[in-house]
């Protein structure tokens, strides 16, 4: 009997440690996410305090313009794979056409977003939480707050407000180059690109293309957070083992968090009838 009960209680320890860490990082993240919000908006009544743009610049260049093009390779991949997947059987009933509609939902509402938002976490999302987790070991950190500076307005806000604005721009590339290669995989199978671009239109309407946008500046807002909540919380005697761990876990959480936040948004507007 003793040794059912200790492998069981082995487990129950496992489990509430791992819900315990879970409850401390949603509670860490939280407060991070109020206290960017009201450095933001402090900074935008009080001139001495205001965000530099030169550094939320140089962040949507490092996070965002160099991931244009795995995103343009991505999306290109994609565009194509869906109409030569769907084409065989819609040929059946005579609605090979309706490839456009599809691949044009598909895109605007969903893997345009998604799949971005997945690149980028891996891309911008692992650079951001090594950088941050390399300067708290080497008490760069500690530095700045003995300097009387906030690290939350030098170092975070900027990461932040890059990964929101960039994750936005590249969800419009992402969905443009996506419906270029539909078109293109589509001209191939025979159907008539300007039937293709007429039901393209007709399937996205202004609400499916803004939808998606809020789609995915909650996920860049994810992906950021995420990032430099891990790359904050290494501690400065854990070197770079602790570095690498904060850069896996900020990839492996902000792709479960994405693909949640895709859920409740997928909930959320089907119930309102924005699908």
């Amino acid at each position: 009997m003793k040794a059912m009960v200790r492998p069981t209680a082995k487990l129950g320890l496992f489990l509430w440690g791992k819900v315990r860490d879970f409850l401390a990082m949603i509670g860490g993240m939280s407060l991070l996410f109020f206290e960017a919000c009201s450095t933001t908006l402090k900074g935008i009544f009080v001139p001495s305090e205001r965000i530099s743009r030169d550094a939320v610049l140089t962040q949507m260049v490092r996070v965002g313009v160099k991931a244009i093009p795995i995103v343009i390779l991505v999306q290109l991949a994609i565009g194509m794979i869906l109409p030569l997947q769907m084409f065989p059987k819609l040929d059946e009933f005579g609605q090979s056409e309706q490839i456009a509609t599809i691949n044009a939902v598909a895109a605007f509402r969903e893997l345009g977003p998604l799949m971005t938002a997945i690149v980028l976490c891996g891309f911008a999302g692992a650079s951001i939480a090594a950088e941050l987790g390399t300067m708290v070991t080497s008490e760069e950190i500690e530095a700045l707050v003995a300097s009387a500076l906030s690290p939350v307005r030098f170092l975070v806000i900027p990461r932040l407000l890059a990964t929101v604005v960039m994750m936005v721009l590249l969800t419009v590339i992402a969905d443009l180059v996506m419906t270029g290669s539909g078109m293109y995989t589509a001209q191939m199978l025979g159907i008539d690109p300007d039937t293709y671009y007429q039901l393209t239109v007709e399937a996205v309407d202004i609400i499916g293309f803004v939808t998606g946008l809020v789609k995915a500046a909650v996920f860049g807002l994810l992906i950021g957070l995420i990032a430099c909540f891990q790359g904050l919380s290494v501690k400065s005697w854990d070197g770079s083992v602790g570095v690498g761990k904060a850069t896996t876990q900020t990839v492996v959480y902000g792709i479960v968090a994405i693909i949640g936040a895709d859920v409740i948004f997928t909930l959320i507007f089907y119930s309102y009838g924005l699908l």
